[in-house]
């Protein structure tokens, strides 16, 4: 793995419960090496015989897995690159100079060679090995108690569907690895398909939905949820197009009772406010004084504002005038989306006028009050990564019911999330008016630009216009191809799997 000079070293504790790793040489510890690697350092080495014996070894070992969410592979360049690079959305930011194998996401012209592509890569499959050992080691474990060690394995499966999930709808034919590999030909694993691939990820969320509570206490609050398996289900459906699937889990979270939209759109991505009501899954960070990279990802550093001073970021995935544009008069989820020069922000800094250049709009849902993040040299490493809001299961149920006929359904969940907008506009009685339209196809439209605005740069947009099957007709113009609707496998891998590997058509 390229450890460039952007990286930090990785996190290894979650906020609200405790994750420690004295765990010296056992196969938990971290490592760079991913699955397709065949030698002796591999982290699917057997367990060792000095763990996997206490009932605070499996919490670690979960733990483990949510504190390795947080890394650069899952929040920093790798992830902006493969999840949002190739949309409208964003593009590069920074200078000119600076980085520039980002724009190869950007104008895809991408290598199968560029680093942050296998970053990506390894870091799911890491995910999915520490899952992996969770499950092959814990369900044997008799110290552990019967229902909590049944949590466990619903947390560690819902994590590994997260995992695959990413790496599936990025990469396509994948190898899929359900246990710890032991033998020579379990470390070397061929491709699954697609359908091989989604079969397994819903397998693991149908278990977790089954097993994982709705809610956790305070000391609990972050781990996986039966909401957060039945939201990612939808989406996995979703881009599946299996609609009466996703209408079955959007309207199970809906009808838990457990969320509700954030009355503040703005203020929903600030600290203050994590895990709030609409919160449904979120990765989750902190700062600790004087241990920066502990508790902490790079997510709002390599996002944030490069001319303040003293420094709040490196002023990377920044928003383009696209997505300005595509806000409609009044809407205030601009102001919650993107952070312009020379405005101030809702939480009162004055944004500098850029230096030459340097971007003139930064993401504002990675921002950080630039007294708060210039405290520490990670800056703004407490930030959470929001995965799953309950914004994008109602968007979700409007499209599946759109989908199948309902348009009324259809109306009435998308009506809630512009609802919650046009509450927060200066002009509530004007801005953003209700859509009635029942046409199917104007209300498909209508559906596609709201999910676009809601969810602007949560890293959804990019693969959200492929499953449409808009692919060439929105990102046509900036270079995409049939050939991107996967990005390439990582030459890499392909490398270290001696040709077992196959390499995405058209790379």
């Amino acid at each position: 793995m390229l450890f460039n000079q952007y990286k930090r070293r990785p996190s290894a504790r979650l906020r609200g419960f405790t994750l420690y790793l004295a765990l010296g040489g056992v196969v938990l510890s971290g490592c760079s090496k991913t699955f397709t690697h065949s030698d002796d350092t591999l982290t699917g080495q057997p367990a060792g015989t000095t763990f996997w014996k206490t009932a605070d070894q499996a919490a670690s070992s979960v733990n483990i897995i949510y504190g390795n969410l947080r890394t650069w592979n899952n929040t920093a360049f790798a992830a902006i690159c493969v999840e949002n690079m190739g949309s409208d959305d964003a593009i590069k930011g920074s200078v000119a100079s600076d980085a520039t194998f980002i724009n190869e996401y950007d104008q895809f012209t991408i290598d199968p060679s560029e680093s942050q592509l296998d970053g990506f890569w390894q870091g799911q499959y890491q995910n999915i090995n520490f899952c992996n050992q969770v499950l092959d080691n814990v369900d044997t474990m008799s110290t552990v108690d019967p229902t909590l060690k049944a949590r466990y394995l619903g947390e560690a499966k819902f994590l590994r569907a997260y995992s695959y999930f990413r790496l599936e709808r990025a990469y396509g034919n994948i190898p899929l690895i359900l246990h710890v590999p032991l033998t020579a030909a379990e470390q070397n694993p061929g491709q699954s398909t697609p359908a091989q691939v989604w079969a397994a990820i819903e397998q693991d969320l149908t278990d977790a939905a089954s097993v994982l509570p709705a809610s956790y206490g305070p000391s609990d609050v972050g781990r996986a949820t039966k909401g957060a398996a039945l939201a990612l289900h939808a989406k996995v459906a979703m881009y599946q197009k299996k609609w009466s699937d996703v209408l079955n889990y959007t309207n199970a979270v809906i009808s838990s009772g457990v969320y509700s939209l954030f009355p503040d759109y703005y203020q929903m991505f600030r600290y203050a406010n994590e895990n709030c009501s609409e919160s449904i899954f979120e990765i989750q960070c902190d700062y600790v004084p004087g241990n920066d990279d502990i508790n902490s990802s790079q997510y709002s550093q390599v996002q944030g504002d490069r001319d303040v001073s003293p420094s709040v970021g490196w002023g990377f995935n920044v928003p383009t005038q696209n997505l300005v544009n595509e806000f409609e008069t009044g809407d205030p989820r601009l102001t919650g989306t993107v952070m312009i020069q020379g405005t101030t922000t809702p939480s009162g800094d004055v944004v500098p006028m850029a230096s030459a250049g340097a971007p003139t709009m930064y993401n504002m849902k990675s921002y950080v009050p630039f007294a708060t993040a210039a405290l520490s040299p990670n800056q703004g490493c407490g930030q959470n990564v929001r995965v799953i809001r309950y914004a994008d299961v109602l968007l979700m149920n409007a499209e599946a019911n759109n989908e199948l006929g309902n348009s009324s359904d259809a109306l009435k969940s998308l009506e809630m999330v512009r609802a919650r907008a046009r509450n927060n506009s200066a002009n509530p009685s004007t801005d953003l008016p209700a859509v009635t339209t029942t046409d199917q196809g104007q209300l498909r439209t209508a559906i596609y630009h709201e999910r676009r605005v809601e969810l602007a740069m949560e890293n959804d947009r990019y693969f959200d216009v492929i499953r449409q099957g808009r692919g060439a007709t929105v990102f046509g113009p900036l270079g995409w191809t049939s050939k991107n609707t996967y990005w390439p496998i990582p030459q890499n891998e392909i490398d270290i799997s001696g040709g077992k590997l196959v390499q995405n058509s058209g790379y």
